[in-house]
Order: C-alpha cells, then sequence, then structure tokens
C-alpha cells in the first residue's frame, strides 16, 4: 500500500479585478481557501500540513471553518453549499442548492446554527441565510439588484447581517428571521468586501472606489471613513480586522497593504505600509487578505502568499506559493546534493520544489509561454513550450536563463534527453523529430506518419517514436541520422508515452487505451503482459532509478506501479491520486514516486 508523504498544494485561485477570499481558524493557525474543485486546509505554522477536499461537482469558491472548528462550509459555482466533517472520513452534513448561480461570500453564525451566503442568481434573491443543518431558511434578503460580492455575520448578539456588491450599496439586515433594515450608497464603485469587527461594535466596507467606510455594527449607521492621507491609490480588494478589533488589514490593486488604526469615533488613519520585494507588474496586485492571529497574510494575482508578522510588520514575509492553474509536466533532479522537482502549470510558471521542505521558488524566464514538457539532464532544466521553442535553463541559485531559445518551427509533441549523452535531446513534433546537440538542431528527420511521443535510450544510440496509428517505431542513431530497425505492434490505440529504463535494458509505452507495455530492448518482447488496469487513457509513466519498477499515470485519476519480473496483477494502486486525472511523474528514488495534476497538485507517495 503506498503512502501519501507530502502534498505541495495549490496556491488560491485569483481572478483579475476581482477580490478573493481567504478564511482562518484562529485555534489552530490554519487557514482554507479554494482553488477548482478543491477546497484546501493547510497550517501556518507548518504549510506542508495539508488537507484537499475534492467532493464539489463544480469549482469551489468559498469556505469557511465552523465557529467550533468541527466543520467546514464551502460554496460552488453552481450555487451548491457543502457542510462537510473537518475530521475522520469528512462525513457530509448538508447539501444544497443555495443560490441559482455561483457562490461569493459565505459566514457562519458565532454560535454555529446558521449560515449566510452572497453571490448572483437568476431571479431570486441575492442572499440567503439557512438553519447549518437542515438548510431552512431563516429570514428574507430584499434590497440588491446585481451580484452580492460579499456578506458578514455580526459575531456578537443581536445578530446582524451586512451585505455589498456590483450595484455599489451596503446593506444592513437584523434577525433572525432576517429583515432588510437600511441601505448605504456610500461607494461610487463596487463594493468588494464588508466585515464585522470581531467584537460585533462595528463593521467595514471597501471597493473599487479606493473608499473604506465604517458603521456601527448594531444600527447599521455610517460612523466613520479611512482616511484618504496616504490611502490606497486603486481598488481595495479586501479587508480584516484585527483579534482586538482596533485596527484593520486592507489590500489594493495599487499593489500595497495597509494597516489602519480605527479610532472611538470609526474613523481609520494609516498605522503602517507593508512593503514587498515585488518587480511591480500586474500579478503584484493584492486581492486577498486574513488577520489570523499573529499573522498578517496577502494573496497577490499571481498566487503569492506573504506572511508578515503583525507583532513586527517591519520582518520581511514568509512566502508560501506554488502553482495556480492544472500542472502539465514535472522533471526530478538531484542537484547539489538536494533532491529538487520542477513543476509547470498552462499558465507557464515553472516552481522548484525542495523534497521535505516544499516551496523553494519559481523560475524566472524571459517568456511566460506556456510549458509543453520538462527534463532535467547535468545540472541543466530543459523545457519546451507551445510557442515551438526549446529552452536550456541552467539550475543556478539565480536561477536565471542564458541561452536563446532554440525554435524547432512546429508544434512540439514531447521531448526526452540521454543521460549518458547529456547534450543530445530528442524532441518530436506532429510531423517528425529533431535531434539537438547542446543549442543547435543538427537534424530534422520527417517519418512519414503522425508521432504522439517518443524517447531516446540513455547511451543516445537508439530511440523509439510513438504514432497515433498505436505503432513503436524502433531507430538506430548513426550520427545525427535515424535508421529504422523494427516496428512493434502490440497497441490498440495512439501511443501517449514512452520511456527507456535508466539502465537502456527495456523501454516502456502506454496508450490512449489505457494499456501499457514494458519492452526487451534487444529482443523486442514483451517483459511485463496485460498491463490494463487502467479505466481510461495513460497520460504519462515513469521508471524507477533501478529500472525494476514502472509507474503510469491515467485520467482516471490513478497511478499504478508494476514491478518488472513480477506478473501486472502485482501492481501497487493508488486511487484518487489527483482529481481530473494524473500529467506528470517522476521517481526520486526506487520507493518513491511523485506526482502532479489536473487538482494543482504535487504529490509524493513513498511505495512498499
Amino acid at each position: 500500500m503506498a503512502k501519501l508523504i507530502e502534498s505541495y498544494v495549490s496556491v488560491p485561485l485569483t481572478e483579475r479585478g476581482r477580490g478573493i477570499l481567504i478564511a482562518g481558524e484562529a485555534k489552530t493557525n490554519s487557514i482554507i481557501y479554494c482553488n477548482g474543485r478543491s477546497v484546501i486546509i493547510r497550517s501556518l505554522d507548518n504549510p506542508l500540513e495539508t488537507f484537499v477536499y475534492g467532493e464539489h461537482s463544480y469549482p469551489a469558491t468559498v469556505a469557511r471553518f465552523s465557529p467550533n472548528g468541527e466543520w467546514i462550509a464551502s460554496g460552488d459555482t453552481s450555487g451548491t453549499v457543502r457542510v462537510w466533517g473537518r475530521h475522520g472520513d469528512h462525513s457530509l452534513k448538508l447539501d444544497c442548492k443555495a443560490l441559482t448561480g455561483r457562490i461569493d461570500d459565505l459566514e457562519w453564525s458565532s454560535d454555529g446554527q446558521r449560515i449566510v451566503v452572497c453571490g448572483d442568481s437568476k431571479g431570486k434573491s441575492l442572499v440567503r441565510a439557512f438553519m447549518w443543518d437542515s438548510g431552512t431558511n431563516v429570514g428574507d434578503f430584499d434590497g440588491h439588484s446585481r451580484r452580492v460580492l460579499s456578506c458578514s455575520f455580526k459575531p456578537t448578539r443581536p445578530f446582524r447581517i451586512a451585505t455589498c456588491g456590483e450595484d455599489f450599496l451596503v446593506n444592513f439586515y437584523e434577525g433572525p428571521p432576517f429583515r432588510f433594515k437600511t441601505s448605504h450608497r456610500e461607494h461610487s464603485n463596487f463594493v468588494n468586501c464588508v466585515r464585522f469587527s470581531p467584537d460585533g461594535s462595528k463593521f467595514i466596507s471597501v471597493g473599487s472606489d479606493r473608499k473604506g467606510v465604517l458603521f456601527d455594527g448594531k444600527t447599521g449607521e455610517k460612523i466613520g471613513e479611512l482616511s484618504k492621507d496616504g490611502g490606497h491609490t486603486g481598488s481595495i480588494y479586501a479587508a480584516s480586522w484585527s483579534p482586538d478589533s482596533k485596527q484593520v488589514l486592507t489590500v489594493s490593486a495599487d499593489k500595497s497593504a495597509k494597516i489602519w488604526e480605527i479610532n472611538e469615533t470609526g474613523n481609520g488613519t494609516i498605522k503602517k505600509t507593508l512593503t514587498f520585494g515585488s518587480q511591480g507588474g500586474a500579478e503584484d496586485m493584492l486581492v486577498g487578505c486574513l488577520w489570523l492571529n499573529d499573522y498578517l497574510i496577502t494573496i497577490s494575482l499571481g498566487g503569492m502568499m506573504s506572511l508578515f508578522s503583525a507583532s513586527n510588520p517591519d520582518k520581511p514575509p514568509k512566502l508560501i506559493s506554488g502553482h495556480i492553474k492544472s500542472i502539465n509536466a514535472i522533471a526530478f533532479s538531484l542537484h547539489n546534493g538536494q533532491s529538487e522537482i520542477y513543476s509547470s502549470s498552462y499558465d507557464g510558471i515553472i516552481v522548484r520544489w525542495i523534497l521535505g521542505s516544499g516551496y523553494a521558488g519559481r523560475v524566472e524566464r524571459k517568456d511566460s509561454s506556456q510549458i509543453k514538457c520538462l527534463a532535467t539532464v547535468e545540472g541543466e532544466l530543459i523545457a519546451c513550450g507551445f510557442d515551438n521553442k526549446v529552452r536550456r535553463i541552467p539550475l543556478l541559485s539565480e536561477q536565471q536563463i542564458n541561452a536563446e531559445p532554440i525554435d524547432v518551427g512546429a508544434q512540439i509533441k514531447d521531448l526526452d534527453v540521454s543521460v549518458g549523452c547529456p547534450d543530445l535531446a530528442f524532441v518530436s513534433t506532429d510531423a517528425g523529430v529533431i535531434i539537438i546537440r547542446g543549442s543547435k538542431m543538427v537534424s530534422t528527420t520527417d517519418v512519414g506518419y503522425a508521432v504522439t511521443a517518443a524517447a531516446v535510450s540513455p547511451d543516445g544510440a537508439e530511440a523509439v517514436i510513438g504514432g497515433q496509428d498505436g505503432k513503436l517505431h524502433v531507430y538506430s542513431i548513426k550520427g545525427d541520422t535515424l535508421v529504422e530497425e523494427s516496428v512493434l505492434e502490440r497497441h490498440r490505440g495512439p501511443i501517449n508515452s514512452v520511456r527507456y529504463s535508466p539502465d537502456g535494458s527495456m523501454f516502456a509505452s502506454g496508450d490512449l487505451n489505457r494499456e501499457a507495455v514494458v519492452w526487451d530492448r534487444v529482443t523486442r518482447e514483451i517483459k511485463v503482459k496485460n498491463m490494463l488496469y487502467h479505466t481510461a487513457r495513460i497520460n504519462c509513466l515513469a521508471w524507477s532509478p533501478d529500472s525494476t519498477r514502472v509507474a503510469t499515470g491515467s485520467l482516471d485519476n490513478c497511478i499504478l506501479v508494476y514491478e518488472v519480473g513480477k506478473p501486472a496483477s502485482a501492481r501497487i494502486t493508488i486511487k484518487g491520486a489527483h482529481l481530473g486525472g494524473v500529467h506528470g511523474l517522476a521517481f526520486s528514488d526506487q520507493s518513491t514516486v511523485i506526482s502532479v495534476g489536473e487538482d494543482v497538485c504535487v504529490r509524493v507517495w513513498k511505495l512498499p
């Protein structure tokens, strides 16, 4: 039985021009946020301590801990709210259709009995409050005419609810059962966030008009504003109160975060502007924040989570990041005595991870083209993109690209490198294959059939090319010329992946018809038969360093590990490895396999 030993999870999914919600639990210093269909719980004290919940049928948008920390309420783009257990088997308490459209915000009442949600809805209320265990309505919420972006529950009795949205309004409701009390039009643009202070005495609204307005928590009347002196110069997307209700943290499109002192009259003055060592691009705009105990957390559009200390805000922040979009390729390297993982996502980001410690930075690139394939060889990371270019990236501490990209002039299908000949890269395109030595293309071969995958042997003397027709073509490499030696016909679907074993004695292939095959390189005979246990197409495969195991990853969310010399039925199965499919595999040693997938996670598995 394989055991999950590490999981490097995604950062929150961000959207330009919109604030995002990140919630926390003070007792455990844990945060919760969403990306795709995943709801992610993460410890701030130990960022590798994570849990991913993937039971939503639609992309999840918001999640919050219950006041006692035992339950999670999460909403998605379909308007569904799920209430599920945080611990144990994560049992489902409630599954209800709260709105007819996307849920943008959600909050519990302080007694844990009620939940309020808001968002988009067609022809019905844009806000709804209900009992947490039955879904029974506890009020009517009139007063908004457009999408409601944020809602907040007064944490002390008498209970109140405040909402705000795209109609520039801040509405106030009394209850339960809740009824409309008053409405304010203090903002001249979208009101992005509304939050009650922990003591319930006041609440704040912030908007795209760069304003922050404060209201009395019991009556809903306006009592003050954030000072314009030293204030934000861009849209304010989020606000979060300090635990003592005396300060507020705000973040803005102007790429700054500010701490405000809130006086007794309800006005706010600047106490501190947090500084970031950023380059100033659009991805540095700040779209989310949270004040949790001594942590001041800000989130940028590019997914960088900065953790400042509230007691010492001048101290440089701890940075946590990762991928925002689905991961499509992975490479492993032992570099300078460190086990390093490189992963790339569909937005062109390459992230470097250190096995055992997690996020170690992004690989800086001169462009942002989407990456198709990754490989590592002798201190270099080789990447090829959908821009038809191959790049050799030195694995230096500063992570800078020195060499110019090689334009192969066609859409790249696969990339492989020869361990024994580190300057040799083998690139396949739709129509043929290209041999690259160092930084130069030395040959282009039109093979006369549709190429779907290719691999080069560790000694650089042989190559295997898989076709759309399901055939494997074996070539000898003489100089820079390919000479076809044989054609292997076993697969019943297009070849999707092919790789040589590290010792060069075998190669493995996988197809879209869910079958994998291990071949003897010399005799061309099948070494492991009937590797037909996936229920969907095979996306990737990888060999263990000692050439005794081969792992396959599939669209069926599973990883299968076969042992050469044993029947395929003796396989190790890792079910549910990645929600949405496994996209990449690599071994770090004989008993450790690393996987990436549609769920934006990098996972490390220990095999028996």
